[in-house]
């Protein structure tokens, strides 16, 4: 049992790991990113867009995902 928690374990944490590195390079540096990809560009100045901030809601839940996934990895890989 403690095998299969461990692939599972393992498996969400290289998916949270990617869909984290997606995330981030989807954000806007200096006033570029998703924002602009669909037609967001001129209402950058007055602040982030819908799109933006639910980009950064995704991107802190993988986040989090993916530090707890470590911490589990790390309690799974120690040896009794």
């Amino acid at each position: 049992m403690r095998e299969v928690m461990l692939y599972i374990t393992l498996v969400i944490n290289v998916v949270s790991m990617f869909a984290l590195i997606a995330g981030i390079l989807l954000h806007s540096g200096r006033g570029g990113g998703l924002s602009d990809m669909f037609g967001g560009g001129s209402g950058a100045a007055l602040g982030s867009t819908a799109a933006e901030r639910n980009l950064n809601r995704i991107t802190f839940v993988f986040s989090l995902v993916w530090i707890f996934t470590v911490v589990a990895l790390s309690f799974l890989f120690v040896q009794v």
